[in-house]
């Protein structure tokens, strides 16, 4: 299994996942050529696509879905309340084939291929998000991000996991003193927001464990956060957290918004 993230931050998200056979991107917030250009780097045609599963209805996770869904009839996974969303922004409107909408239900797994692929709610400001985990065979990845917080229910979701992409959105205090006015600094950091750097090392103390391979940071904000301080902040919540691991252990890189990823193995 692979995970690739194609672009990851407050501007774009899409996260590619696939087995030999099957092929999924988590979320399309960016252009379809973009998207298109990602997956041919690793090898894969928009129409070797098994479906796309959406997180959540916000443009900077279905951006380019649109065109993409449209382009190859992909079918389009969400809760229902999301697929209502994107339907209402007319993302999916008009010729796109209704029977390619597919409804999914938090805790409710389902299978596609070789990809078992379990939904499960995160708590974030929109219609009803949820955050993806995969499965094929023995090996299992995640994709969370715009969690807003984390609970024991989370951190559940997020156990025995060989490779995962997780939220570090913003340093607190940046946030803070930058730019943005008071709603949206309170929105952000509210428990419906963002995971900040500090959080997102927490987290992660919580899933460590000695098959975790791979850790990507992503969904940075691009003005209240930087690549370095992303990845030093969560080396040192695991450094100092109440765990036998240290980030050493760990492969943790940061997720571009302008660059894929490496490709990870599982």
């Amino acid at each position: 299994m692979r995970l690739v993230s194609i672009a990851s931050g407050s501007s774009g998200n899409c996260t590619y996942i696939g087995s030999e056979n099957t092929h999924f991107l988590v979320d399309a917030g960016i252009s379809t050529k973009r998207i298109e250009q990602g997956l041919h780097e690793i090898g894969v045609k928009g129409s070797d696509l098994s479906g796309i599963v959406i997180t959540h209805e916000h443009s900077d996770h279905i951006r380019g879905l649109g065109l993409l869904a449209k382009r190859y009839e992909i079918p389009v996974y969400g809760t229902e309340e999301t697929l209502l969303e994107l339907q209402g922004k007319k993302c999916l409107g008009g010729e796109y084939p209704k029977e390619l909408l597919v409804g999914i239900r938090p805790d409710v797994e389902f299978s596609v291929g070789e990809m078992d692929i379990l939904p499960f709610s995160i708590d974030h400001d929109a219609a009803n998000p949820v955050a993806y985990r995969f499965r094929h065979g023995r090996k299992q990845v995640a994709v969370a991000t715009d969690l807003g917080h984390y609970d024991s229910y989370i951190i559940d979701h997020l156990q025995g996991l060989d490779a995962l992409l997780i939220e570090s959105n913003h340093d607190v205090n940046m946030l803070q003193a930058g730019p943005y006015p008071y709603y949206l600094k309170r929105r952000i950091l509210g428990d419906h927001g963002h995971l900040s750097n500090e959080n997102a090392g927490r987290l992660l103390n919580f899933l460590l464990h000695d098959q975790l391979k791979h850790i990507l940071l992503g969904h940075l904000s691009k003005e209240n956060n930087y690549e370095a301080l992303a990845y030093e902040t969560v080396k040192l919540e695991i450094d100092q957290g109440d765990t036998p691991y240290r980030a050493s252990d760990f492969y943790i890189a940061v997720a571009k918004r302008d660059e894929m990823s490496q490709i990870l193995y599982v």
